[in-house]
């Protein structure tokens, strides 16, 4: 052996493999390494949990790796985190716990369908129950559970957005009776500033198709879905219980939600629980199903070249990608450019999983925000407009705009706000 500062791989004066002559200074190999002092403490752990079992099933392939939004800005993914365990790495009180999104491309490319849909919550169910949970994130489930939103806001405020509002809004709150369709408000369509903006355009938009619609108003809570993802399943069956209870007593024929999240909740999730299917539809899909009566109430162009970010929950979890494209290709002046991973492969925010209440966590761990990494992959296919579909990410990209020194070259806007633009 040739002398090296690594003094563990072999050089083979003749190798030859499959009578292909191979031999070389370069033909280096290192020396193979049996490892038998296996931990499989938590590992075990892991698999008992109901959801967990999955876990046990990663035979190493590494597929995850390459897809994981996390690991391409750190050093993340399914593989890893079972090298970890089978290791003694005690995922129930470590940070590796929280920085997954749970955003599925990892199932999405699996051979052995590790679900770390199931896995993650499944643990950070343990860790919640044993307090190890994120500071930020425990300020965010107290909010939810006192005041039935993350921001901690009273109900009163829920409809501040509504006040002095030129548009006509039932508020089911005030006045109670059948609709056509209910529309599901949301947290950050009822809260947060560019979330109103997005809520005002949509009830432009829903009166411009003469729509019989109300929505909850002060009554309204969070659907309660990545509060399940963050492991607080008690906190989620106890909102799924107020919101059915809530449906139940406002009567309608159509569910109509602004959010991604609840759409994946009222769909996959409180069925579970209540045993009713709900007749929702997340925005895009209801107006994608009125797109006729949208196109010939469009007088303006919108001449912009923009991109779309699909969400995770609207996305791969429920397998919805046309409906948002037949809205944005409908838009009359528009030019409509893919981003390099879109639709099964898109990126992922960051929001998801909790991940909206964890960006401090997250950037102790990783080289930059998903949502920077996003925002730059708009910017160099050409875009000045990125546009989106879910309350979470108006706020996550137009910040991630300004951390990446790009404001003034990507604007950020939902597919509703430029729909509204585009109706006199």
């Amino acid at each position: 052996m040739s002398e090296h500062k690594y003094q563990n791989y072999v050089e083979k004066e003749v190798a030859i493999i499959d009578g292909i002559d191979v031999s070389g200074a370069w033909n280096r190999m290192w020396e193979p390494r049996e490892t038998t002092n296996f931990d499989f403490q938590f590992l075990d752990k892991v698999v008992e949990l109901p959801g967990g079992v999955s876990m046990g099933a990663c035979y190493q392939c590494a597929q995850c790796i390459g897809v994981c939004p996390v690991d391409n800005v750190g050093s993340y993914g399914p593989r890893k985190l079972y090298q970890k365990l089978q290791n003694g790495h005690d995922l129930f009180n470590s940070p590796d716990l929280w920085l997954c999104t749970t955003c599925s491309n990892c199932l999405r490319v699996c051979p052995k369908e590790v679900d770390m849909m199931q896995i993650m919550p499944a643990i950070r169910e343990v860790a919640i129950l044993d307090g190890n949970v994120p500071a930020e994130l425990q300020e965010m489930l107290q909010n939810v559970a006192e005041y039935g939103n993350p921001m901690g806001e009273s109900a009163r405020k829920r409809t501040k957005w509504a006040k002095k509002f030129e548009e006509p809004l039932r508020d089911l709150s005030k006045e109670p009776g059948e609709v056509d369709v209910l529309w599901y408000v949301s947290d950050y369509f009822s809260y947060h500033p560019r979330g109103n903006d997005a809520a005002k355009a949509m009830t432009r938009v829903f009166n411009q198709l003469g729509m019989d619609f109300g929505i909850l108003g002060r009554k309204e809570r969070s659907d309660g879905d990545s509060q399940r993802l963050c492991g607080e399943v008690g906190l989620f069956e106890e909102l799924a219980e107020y919101n059915h209870a809530l449906f139940e007593s406002n009567p309608h024929n159509k569910l109509v939600v602004s959010d991604p999240h609840a759409y994946n909740a009222f769909k996959n999730e409180y069925p579970k629980l209540t045993g009713v299917e709900y007749p929702v539809e997340h925005y895009t899909q209801y107006l994608a199903g009125r797109i006729d009566e949208l196109k010939s109430m469009f007088t303006n162009e919108f001449t912009k070249k923009v991109t779309f970010h699909d969400p995770c929950y609207l996305g791969r979890h429920n397998n919805e990608y046309e409906a948002p494209r037949t809205l944005i290709e409908a838009i009359p002046g528009i030019d409509f450019v893919e981003m390099y991973r879109c639709k099964q492969q898109g990126y992922c925010c960051g929001g998801g999983g909790g991940g909206m209440w964890l960006d401090g966590l997250m950037a102790d761990h990783t080289s930059e925000r998903l949502s920077e990494n996003r925002v730059k992959e708009a910017v160099e296919v050409g875009a000045e407009v990125l546009v989106v579909c879910c309350p979470y990410e108006v706020s996550r990209f137009e910040d991630a705009v300004k951390s990446t020194g790009n404001e003034g070259v990507l604007e950020v806007l939902d597919i509703i706000e430029i729909i509204d633009k585009c109706i006199a």
